[in-house]
């Protein structure tokens, strides 16, 4: 079992930038961050929620949607068990809530993330 806990969330103006922050920790001594992929998913007012960005384990290999690719940047650092999303060049159409999600791959992450974090709430001012 894995925990995460999302943060930076905020009102920004558009054009504007936000950092989100996400704080992974396992229920077993021997857990280690880097044992699962990491992401974020956004869910839109009205809307379901959709893959945004994704990391592999070591950190090497991300994904992105294409409505924020060049504008978004996903990292990790596995020696704190931190995420982080660096959004630059924000829209109205961003605004929504951030879930930061873990699974045991990329792919298996960008459709259906084994867990999940509570949400931060990002809102994009025109």
């Amino acid at each position: 079992q894995v925990q995460l806990v999302e943060s930076g969330g905020g009102l920004v103006q558009a054009g504007g930038s936000l950092r989100l922050s996400c704080a992974a920790s396992g229920r077993t001594f021997s857990w280690t961050a880097s044992m699962i992929a990491m992401g974020w998913f956004l869910q839109a007012p009205g809307k379901e929620r959709e893959f945004v960005a994704a990391i592999s384990g070591g950190g090497g290999r991300a994904y992105y949607a294409d409505s924020v690719k060049g504008r978004f940047t996903v990292s990790r650092d596995n020696a704190k068990s931190t995420l982080t999303l660096q959004m630059n060049s924000l829209k109205p159409e961003d605004t929504g809530v951030y879930y930061c999600t873990g699974a045991l791959s990329t792919t298996a992450l960008q459709t259906t993330p084994a867990y999940w974090g509570q949400g931060t709430q990002v809102t994009i001012s025109s």
